[in-house]
């Protein structure tokens, strides 16, 4: 605030700036006021440069630029010079007015947590004596944060970059629109700047970048040219390099509880400096319990899905306030809420954890014979936006893996689901899915054939028989000189001979050695 006013900005211009960049920086506040209204809502000056600068020009050098360029010289001639005239930029249609209203910030930035205490949710990483909470003033690991949409991956970062006791420089990219020139150019600024002032480079989506660009940090990483703070959705394990997670520690976020969620809409509801009465013009708003208990339920633990939606919701009941001539305070219900939400988001990626999470569950709901818990899981793929033909193809799969020899008409069934799914397609195939995976969850089941498998991949891998050679008597003799050399001698016949109890059919090395147990004991297998 105190750069602000000294720059010549109003108070009050300088709290709605303030509000809506979410308190980030005086640079990003001003850039916000000079991109709204130049000709108006910079700080006093000679009207002879600010009106006439392009609005293209929107940051915070237009400010400076103003001062050093608006004094006219003493030789010069206040009047224009029909050279400076001529480059007048053409009003446009995109140029803003003065009277124009400011575009806020969603609800979900501007009430981002600025600092560790207003965090919510995450105790686990911010106790009394965690690693967060007690950073040294010499060093400060690189870490990466691995957790869900909205649990507060990025307002952790950058509250944690401010209440480091080095303030260091924070530099934000994200993994998006970021390009390895990027990273390289945020790096050398980094280590011209190491002996006076320490780095902290923050990169959002970390998952995005390719393995060429995480290789790009991994010498500033390594030496400590740069402190790595990277925020991913997806599991490490799967998108980011070994290299790069050996040099980081990953901290994992929760989804945040209804309980939190709670005191976040609450908190957006009645804070007047960034809440919900700046969405709805300053007038107060109210949001009854069972609006707010239904919205921290169905937002999945998602703290931006649950605040923009209660942002929707007031706008609605702000215009329905006003066409019913209505005063006073805003009254968000729970109708509103569930047109904010229009239907609840599922999270589901093909391509991501999530995937193999849910089909593991219908997997493990199958051999467990939980056949309700089967379905649901089922469900919730298919909901998800799943291809039935890989769920078909798995259940084909579970049939001989898990109930094999117990109940060999389990792989027909199967079988004829993945024809079944093949000729209808979604949604008419979704009944065929769910009927094998009833039978397959209430079949009895038996590992007795995966396990022999599993048993005879182990002997051959060891070298227990894997490369010696076939018995004689169990070749086959095409030719006169196979025959002569003894190929298929001594072999006896099962349909021809009653009694060949004494053939063996292992390698010498293996003779004897039992692979499938079967028939079962009454147990499963």
């Amino acid at each position: 605030m105190e750069q602000l006013l000294s720059m010549g900005f109003s108070r009050d211009l300088a709290s709605k700036a303030l509000a809506a960049t979410s308190n980030l920086s005086a640079d990003a506040a001003a850039d916000w006021i000079l991109s709204q209204a130049p000709s108006s809502s910079s700080p006093s000056s000679p009207s002879t440069s600010t009106s006439t600068t392009p609005h293209s020009q929107s940051t915070l050098s237009r400010f400076f630029s103003s001062h050093s360029h608006s004094q006219p010289h003493p030789s010069s001639s206040h009047s224009p010079s029909p050279s400076s005239s001529s480059k007048r930029p053409i009003p446009s249609e995109t140029t803003p007015t003065p009277n124009k209203q400011p575009h806020l910030a969603p609800l979900s930035e501007r009430m981002r947590p600025a600092t560790l205490d207003s965090i919510l949710g995450q105790d686990h990483l911010l106790g009394p004596n965690s690693l967060l909470r007690s950073p040294s003033d010499k060093f400060f690991p690189s870490i990466i944060l691995w957790g869900p949409p909205g649990s507060g991956k990025t307002s952790l970062a950058r509250a944690l970059a401010s209440s480091l006791p080095s303030k260091p420089r924070l530099v934000p990219l994200s993994a998006v629109s970021s390009t390895v020139r990027d990273l390289r150019d945020a790096i050398d600024t980094a280590r011209r700047a190491r002996l006076t002032r320490a780095t902290v480079l923050f990169i959002d989506e970390m998952h995005r970048f390719s393995r060429v660009q995480q290789d790009a940090l991994l010498p500033a990483v390594e030496d400590g040219s740069v402190a790595l703070l990277a925020a991913t959705t997806e599991n490490p394990s799967f998108h980011l390099s070994t290299p790069l997670l050996s040099r980081c520690k990953v901290l994992t976020l929760k989804p945040l509880s209804p309980e939190h969620v709670k005191s976040l809409l609450l908190r957006a509801a009645s804070d007047r400096d960034r809440g919900l009465c700046l969405t709805t013009g300053g007038t107060d708003v109210s949001v009854s319990d069972e609006a707010v208990d239904f919205l921290s339920v169905n937002c999945d633990g998602d703290a931006r899905v649950a605040l923009n939606a209660l942002e929707v919701a007031a706008s609605l009941a702000a215009k329905s306030a006003s066409e019913s001539s209505d005063g006073g305070t805003i009254s968000v219900t729970l109708d509103h809420i569930k047109e904010a939400m229009q239907c609840k988001h599922l999270a589901y990626d093909r391509a991501g954890e999530e995937h193999y999470n849910l089909i593991s569950a219908l997997h493990k709901s199958m051999r467990g014979s939980d056949a309700d818990a089967s379905i649901y899981w089922l469900a919730r793929m298919l909901e998800a936006g799943e291809q039935p033909l890989y769920i078909a193809r798995r259940l084909v799969r579970f049939a001989s893996e898990d109930i094999g020899l117990v109940d060999p008409t389990a792989l027909n069934q199967a079988v004829a689901c993945y024809q079944a799914c093949h000729f209808l397609g979604m949604p008419e195939c979704d009944v065929c899915l769910a009927q094998c995976v009833a039978y397959l969850a209430l079949a009895p089941k038996s590992v007795a054939v995966y396990r022999a498998l599993k048993e005879a991949k182990r002997a051959v891998n060891e070298s227990l028989g894997g490369n010696e050679g076939v018995p004689l008597h169990l070749r086959n003799a095409p030719t006169k000189l196979m025959d002569q050399l003894g190929y298929g001698k001594g072999y006896l016949y099962p349909p021809d001979h009653a009694d060949c109890s004494g053939q063996t059919y292992l390698p010498p090395s293996l003779l004897g050695r039992k692979f499938l147990d079967w028939p079962p004991d009454g147990k499963t297998q």
